[in-house]
């Protein structure tokens, strides 16, 4: 097997290019600078430029690329930037893939459950998006949208609305981690925000599923247990053995992030469950929080 790669630097393309390597499939990696390795191919995506070759005789391709969500505050030239980052590329890649005389069998394109925007109630794969919708939930609208002429070219596509990725050293756990530690750590506001989350153990094996089996249109990538702030930082006070008495006011979040960006990322309800993971067979190894900060944290 041949798998093609754009953002293969990120938290989950790095971890997925390393479990594909690993089993020896063969991975090629499209970069926005002057390749160095024969496992390399140039594209940019903000210029048009891919070279139709550099996607041609690839069994599945997995599309990662966008800038990251929460790195900076919210001003207006960065939203553009998460927007076209995703849209654009997608665009081009798909676009190329559709022409290609040796297309993939497979095309997994990101996306994330901010397309269901703020919701108290469970949802899956078969509720609709935010309405009225936000940022976040245009941005994933547009982004799986994106991907519909793949489709049309015969491709087998799947979307996957990725939640709350569970990592050591990265992602939000990444830099909740340090107060934790320190005992200063606390449930955010009223801790009545719920969080949809996914070991990064599982997501990646949750991709390779998808891989294998006959999975396409959207696909939940979150576990079957969501919790909200105030269970998820009990459980993180627990198996790190600290206190979690301090709650974190609400606008200090939000002058620390921006009103905007702070509402997005941590205070929007996401009661996000896996239905057509698990519909198709897969089984979580970290089902519930607890069990997926010990495996996550070592």
């Amino acid at each position: 097997m041949r798998v093609l790669m754009t953002g293969s630097s990120g938290l989950i393309g790095g971890a997925l290019r390393r479990s594909f390597t690993d089993d020896g499939i063969e991975v090629v990696r499209l970069v926005r600078r002057p390749p160095r390795r024969d496992d390399e191919r140039f594209w940019d995506p903000d210029r048009g430029e891919l070279d139709q070759s550099a996607v041609e005789g690839f069994d599945v391709v997995v599309n990662l690329a966008g800038a990251g969500i929460g790195d900076k505050r919210w001003t207006e030239d960065r939203k553009r930037l998460i927007y076209d980052s995703r849209i654009n590329s997608t665009d081009l890649l798909v676009r190329r893939l559709g022409a290609a005389e040796d297309r993939p069998d497979v095309l997994v394109s990101s996306s994330a459950i901010g397309f269901y925007g703020d919701r108290e109630s469970a949802v899956t794969e078969v509720d609709g998006p935010a309405d009225p919708p936000d940022f976040l939930s245009g941005v994933c609208v547009d982004w799986e949208s994106a991907t519909a002429p793949a489709t049309a070219a015969g491709i087998r596509t799947t979307c996957i609305r990725t939640g709350l990725v569970l990592a050591a050293d990265e992602g939000a756990l990444g830099k909740l981690l340090l107060p934790f530690k320190l005992g200063v750590g606390g449930k955010l506001g009223s801790g009545s925000t719920w969080w949809s989350w996914i070991s990064i153990h599982d997501h990646i094996r949750a991709i390779r599923h998808i891989v294998e089996q006959p999975v396409s249109g959207p696909v939940n990538l979150t576990a079957p247990d969501p919790v909200t702030n105030a269970q998820f930082t009990k459980a993180l006070g627990k198996v790190l053995h600290r206190p979690t008495i301090l709650p974190v006011p609400r606008v200090a979040l939000r002058l620390l992030l921006g009103a905007e960006l702070a509402e997005a990322l941590l205070f929007t309800s996401a009661k996000v469950l896996p239905a057509k993971l698990e519909e198709t067979g897969f089984r979580f190894e970290h089902s519930d929080i607890e069990t997926a900060l010990r495996g996550v944290l070592g």
